[in-house]
Order: structure tokens, then C-alpha cells, then sequence
């Protein structure tokens, strides 16, 4: 008789195999009401991950628009790895996405705070005010994202809105009753993360009225 250490037995166990762990996977749901979707990550990760899910969906074709940078200083430690030492913005950049969805362009732009009860609009810079203004003179679908992170609210708010107040000379923010009134809330999600398109079809729907 062969006596075997407690607990070695399990090296003899039959491996998984890919299609068996597939399955164990698929079959795992998160409780009901337990959202694991946003915890530690950024707005802009949130939309990230919404824009590869839409993608892989083909439901819209949306991506972040690159920083337009002059590398001036790059320093090489090693033959493998380069390290930019030096650099600047080449011109302002405008807004943080863009792309198309149902035959419709979209422009936005991504903006988060820890204020409660209103967003400062010096968050918005003139370039993005303008670019916004400019798109929606050609018909685009133009917005802002805006998470309140303390609150853990997420308002997606007509850029038509935004410019109006930024415009306004004697307005250094807008409320949050203002937003609430002037916005679509959306929840965060899991698939996708952030569903940011249930309030452009409100607004494509707006449209056709």
C-alpha cells in the first residue's frame, strides 16, 4: 500500500482543460445588485472599455483622439527601451473622442470632479468650446461625460448646454440640479461599462422629432 502526503492527491486530479475552464467561467454571475464594473477605475478607462465593447459589437466605431506631441529629447538606457526626456504639444488638442454610430458623427468630450454639488467650467478650455460649437454646426452629435466621482453619477450633457453656460460671462459653473435637468443620468455597467449610447439615441430620437 502506498501512503501519500496529505493532501497530494490533487496532483493526480485530471488537468482542466481550456474548454472546461470556459465553461466554469461563463457560468459564474456576479450577485444581484453587486456592481464590480467602475471600482478603480478612471472615466476615461470607463469609456475605454465601453468603446472596445461597441467595437467588438459593431455597434459604433469610437476612439480616443491621440495628443498630438514634438518629442524633442529621447534617451536610450538600454538598446530595448527609450526613455522621452523632452517633449511638447505640438497644438491644442480638441476633444477626447470621436467616431460614428448609426450614420451619425460623434464628438465628445470626457470631464470629471470631486465637487458635489456643481462642475467648475474652467475645465473646458476655449479650443474645446469652439471645436464643439464647430462640430455641431455640420450636424454631428456633439456631448460632454461628466462623473461626479464623489457622488458616483454620470450625466451624459449636450454640448449645446455646456457651451451656453461656458458662454456666459457671469457663470463660473453649472449646478448639479442644473445638470440633473439638462442631462441623461446613465449607470455604469458591465457590458458595456459606461453605456453612454441609451442617451445618444435620446438625442438621435430628439433629432428626427
Amino acid at each position: 500500500m502506498v501512503k501519500y502526503p496529505s493532501g497530494s492527491l490533487a496532483a493526480f486530479r485530471k488537468p482542466v482543460t481550456k474548454k472546461e475552464e470556459h465553461q466554469v467561467r461563463r457560468s459564474y454571475h456576479h450577485k444581484k445588485g453587486v456592481n464590480f464594473s467602475d471600482r478603480g477605475m478612471t472615466l476615461e478607462q470607463q469609456i475605454n472599455e465601453s468603446n472596445k465593447y461597441y467595437l467588438m459589437e459593431e455597434i459604433a466605431v469610437v476612439h480616443k483622439k491621440p495628443t498630438p506631441i514634438q518629442i524633442v529629447k529621447v534617451d536610450y538606457p538600454k538598446r530595448s527601451k527609450a526613455v522621452i526626456r523632452e517633449a511638447y504639444f505640438r497644438q491644442a488638442s480638441t476633444t477626447d473622442y470621436n467616431g460614428v454610430y448609426q450614420g451619425y458623427y460623434l464628438d465628445f468630450e470626457a470631464k470629471e470632479t470631486r465637487n458635489k454639488t456643481n462642475f467648475p467650467l474652467k475645465n473646458f478650455h476655449e479650443h474645446q468650446i469652439f471645436h464643439l460649437d464647430e462640430c455641431l454646426k455640420q450636424q454631428g452629435i456633439c456631448f460632454t461625460i461628466i462623473r461626479f466621482a464623489s457622488l458616483e453619477r454620470y450625466f451624459v450633457t449636450p454640448a449645446s448646454f455646456v457651451i451656453q453656460a461656458w458662454r456666459k460671462k457671469d457663470k463660473s459653473s453649472m449646478s448639479l440640479k442644473e445638470i440633473e435637468d439638462h442631462s441623461f443620468e446613465i449607470k455604469s455597467g458591465f457590458r458595456p461599462t459606461l453605456p453612454y449610447l441609451e442617451a445618444v439615441d435620446k438625442f438621435i430620437a430628439d433629432r428626427k422629432r
